[in-house]
C-alpha cells in the first residue's frame, strides 16, 4: 500500500551517541564546551575556509555577517526578490534598508543584469542567495561588487556541497551563511554557521553572537579560559555590543553527527530530484529550475515552474489537489516576494527606526519577474531517504502528467 511506505528518519547516524556524551560531560555551554568548537572546525574544513563560527540559526548568521562587513544604520543592502524574508529581516536587524533585485526567469536567482543599476553610495553589501541549492552567477556578481568595493555575503541556507564552476559555495564571497534548521541538508532543529577566510570578520561575528565578550577570538568561542582572571571582581568582560546567538552543545552534537554523513544526505536529495526531473522530461508545463553546465545543485528542494494554467487549463491549486488525491506528496508554493509580506507592505517595519525608514516604501510591480515566477513555482520534496518511495511518488506525478499531455 502507498500509505504503508514511510520515509526513514534523517537521524540515523551518531546523533544519540553524541547527545549522550554531551549529557555525560562537564559543560553543556558553548562558552566552555568542545562540541561547538569541533563542529566549527570540521565544517569549515569540509567546505574549505579558515574560520567557522556557529550560531543558533541561519538568520542570526545573516545579521552577524552584515554587521561584520560594516553595514550600519541607513545603509542599503541588495538581496534577490525571490527568497525567504530572513534576508530582509536580517537587514532590518542591522538598521539598514533592503533593496530588491529582480531574478532570472530560468534560474530563479538574482539577475546580474539588473544588479548594477541598484547600487548607490549607500550600498554596503550584496546578499547572493543560492535558491534551492543552485549557485547564482558569481563571476558577474563579484565583478560588479569588486568594481564598487562592496562585500558579497553568500546566503547558502539551502546549499551544502553545491558548486559554482569548481568552487564550493561558502568559499566564493567575502563571508558565507549556512542554516542547519530542521528541513535543511544538515539538520539539528535550529542552527547556523558563518564561514570566512577573513579573521576580522570571523572575530566580529563571534563577538556579536556571544554578548560581546572581549576575549572571544576568530577561532575560539570559549570565554572562561582563565578562571582566576574571569572570576576576579575587577575583570571587565565586554568590549563590543553583542547578542546571544550562540549554538548550544546539544545542537552542535546533532549537527556534527549529520556532518559526518553530509555526502550521503546531499546525494539522496540530488538523486530524488533527478527521479522527479526524469518524469518531467517530455512535459511542457512543468519546467525545472535551470542548472547550467559548471553548476552543481544540492537540491534542498526541486524548484519547478508550473505553466499548466495556460498550457492545459488546470490551476496550480487544482493540479496539486489531484496529485495528492492520487497518493502524491504534494508540493509547496514559494514564499511571497518579501516586500509584499504584510510586515513590509503595511510598513510595520518602520516602527523599528522611523528616522531611517519613514520615507522607505515598496510597491507591487517593483520586481515583476520575481512576482510572476513566485506564483508559478512548485517546491517539490527532495528529502526522501528511501529511493523506492521517491520513485513511487514520481510515478504518480508521471501518471498525472500523462493524463493531460
Amino acid at each position: 500500500m502507498e500509505s504503508d511506505m514511510k520515509n526513514p528518519s534523517k537521524y540515523l547516524g551518531n546523533e544519540l551517541q553524541y547527545l549522550q556524551k554531551v549529557l555525560e560531560g562537564e559543560s553543556w555551554s558553548a562558552t566552555g564546551g568542545s562540541w561547538t568548537i569541533g563542529l566549527e572546525q570540521a565544517f569549515s574544513k569540509r567546505i574549505g575556509t579558515k574560520y567557522g563560527v556557529a550560531f543558533n540559526s541561519g538568520t542570526s548568521t545573516l545579521h552577524a555577517a552584515l554587521e561584520a562587513v560594516g553595514v550600519g544604520s541607513g545603509d542599503e543592502v541588495i538581496s534577490p526578490a525571490l527568497t525567504v524574508i530572513m534576508d530582509s529581516t536580517a537587514t532590518l536587524h542591522a538598521n539598514a534598508i533592503p533593496v530588491y533585485c529582480d531574478i532570472d526567469e530560468n534560474t530563479f536567482n538574482l539577475d546580474p543584469d539588473k544588479l548594477e543599476a541598484l547600487i548607490t553610495p549607500k550600498t554596503k553589501a550584496i546578499i547572493a542567495v543560492a535558491l534551492y541549492g543552485l549557485s547564482p552567477d558569481y563571476d558577474r556578481i563579484l565583478e560588479i561588487a569588486e568594481r564598487h568595493n562592496i562585500p558579497v555575503i553568500e546566503d547558502n541556507a539551502q546549499a551544502v556541497l553545491s558548486f559554482y564552476k569548481g568552487k564550493m559555495l561558502g568559499t566564493i564571497g567575502n563571508i558565507a551563511s549556512f542554516s542547519f534548521e530542521n528541513t535543511k541538508h544538515i539538520s539539528c532543529g535550529e542552527g547556523g554557521m558563518i564561514l570566512t577566510d577573513n579573521e576580522v570578520y570571523a572575530e566580529s561575528c563571534r563577538k556579536l553572537g556571544g554578548h560581546g565578550f572581549k576575549n572571544l577570538r576568530a577561532d575560539d568561542g570559549r570565554v572562561r579560559l582563565n578562571q582566576d582572571m574571569f572570576q576576579n571582581p575587577n575583570y571587565k568582560r565586554h568590549d563590543t555590543l553583542g547578542w546571544n546567538y550562540r549554538m548550544p552543545e546539544f545542537t552542535a552534537a546533532v549537527a556534527y553527527a549529520q556532518l559526518e554523513r553530509v555526502e550521503e544526505l546531499v546525494s539522496l536529495r540530488q538523486n530524488s530530484a533527478k527521479i522527479f526531473m526524469d518524469v518531467m522530461k517530455e512535459c511542457d508545463f512543468l519546467i525545472p529550475q535551470k542548472t547550467s553546465e559548471g553548476y552543481v545543485n544540492s537540491y534542498y528542494s526541486l524548484g519547478v515552474k508550473y505553466l499548466g494554467e495556460e498550457k492545459i487549463g488546470i490551476t496550480w491549486q487544482d493540479f496539486r489537489k489531484e496529485y495528492v488525491e492520487m497518493g502524491g506528496d504534494g508540493y509547496y508554493g514559494a514564499w511571497s516576494v518579501p516586500y509584499l509580506e504584510p510586515v513590509i507592505s503595511d510598513r510595520t517595519f518602520v516602527k523599528r527606526l522611523p528616522s531611517v525608514y519613514e520615507h522607505v516604501r515598496y510597491e507591487e510591480g517593483l520586481c515583476p519577474v520575481a512576482e510572476r515566477v513566485q506564483k508559478q513555482i512548485m517546491q517539490m520534496k527532495t528529502n526522501y531517504r528511501d529511493m523506492e518511495l521517491a520513485k513511487r511518488k514520481a510515478e504518480i506525478l508521471y501518471r498525472l502528467i500523462r493524463k493531460y499531455q
